[in-house]
C-alpha cells in the first residue's frame, strides 16, 4: 500500500481502521427493521407453533444457504433447549440438515425437489412447515410449501424484501420488510430466539 487515502479511508496500515460509522449505520437498520415488524402476525405464528407442539404434531423447517442455518439452529434450540426447559418434547426436523439425502435427490431428481421429496407421504394435517427464505422465491421452498399445504399442513414463512411468492402461500408470515438480506437473516434468528424465550419463560419448569 502507498499510504494514500481511498474514498477518505486511510489504508496505509499505520493506524487501525475506524469502522464505527458503519457499525452505527448497521445497528440503526436493525432497529428500524425490528420496529417495522407486525407483532399481531408474529403472535399468530407463535400460537401456531405452540398448538402444533401441544398436539404432538411434527414441525419441519427448511431453507437454503444462510436460511438453512437458521432452520437448523431452530431445531437445535427447540429439540434441546425448549424441550429440556419445559419437560415436553418438541418434534422438529430440519429438511436442510441431511447432506446425503439432499445431494441424492438433487443428483437423481432435481434440486428444486430436495425438500418436497423428503416430505412426500410423511407430512400430514396437524403438522407445521416453517419455510425460511429471504427472497421468498426459492423454487425448492415453494415446491415443498405447495405440497405440504395440499396434505393439510400449515405453513409459517420467514421472509424479507417484499415476501415473494412464499408470503402469499403461507398461513402465517414472519416478514421482515427490508431490502437487505443480512438484516432479514439477522431478524429471522431473532424470531427463533424470541420464540424459544417466550416458551421457556411461560412453560419452563420453574414456572410450574
Amino acid at each position: 500500500m502507498d499510504g494514500k487515502k481511498i474514498n477518505g479511508i486511510d489504508n496505509s496500515g499505520e493506524k487501525p481502521m475506524n469502522y464505527i460509522a458503519g457499525m452505527k449505520n448497521y445497528f440503526e437498520k436493525e432497529k428500524a427493521a425490528i420496529d417495522s415488524l407486525n407483532l399481531e402476525e408474529m403472535n399468530r405464528a407463535v400460537n401456531a407453533v405452540y398448538d402444533t407442539w401441544q398436539k404432538d404434531g411434527i414441525i419441519y423447517t427448511m431453507g437454503n444457504g444462510g436460511s438453512a442455518a437458521t432452520a437448523s439452529h431452530m431445531v437445535c434450540d427447540f429439540n434441546k433447549g425448549v424441550s429440556m426447559e419445559t419437560g415436553k418434547r418438541f418434534k422438529m426436523i430440519c429438511l436442510s440438515d441431511n447432506t446425503p439425502i439432499i445431494t441424492a435427490i438433487a443428483n437423481d431428481i432435481a434440486y428444486d425437489e430436495i425438500f418436497r421429496v423428503q416430505l412426500r407421504d410423511v407430512v400430514k394435517k396437524g403438522d407445521l412447515l416453517i419455510a425460511v427464505s429471504g427472497s421468498g422465491n426459492s423454487a425448492n421452498v415453494l415446491d415443498a410449501v405447495t405440497y405440504a399445504k395440499e396434505q393439510g399442513a400449515q405453513v409459517i414463512a420467514m421472509t424479507g424484501y417484499n415476501g415473494g411468492k412464499l408470503m402469499q402461500l403461507a398461513d402465517y408470515n414472519l416478514h421482515v420488510p427490508v431490502n437487505d438480506m443480512q438484516i432479514a437473516e439477522d431478524i429471522h434468528m431473532v424470531f427463533v430466539h424470541l420464540m424459544m424465550r417466550l416458551f421457556n419463560d411461560a412453560y419452563g419448569k420453574g414456572n410450574k
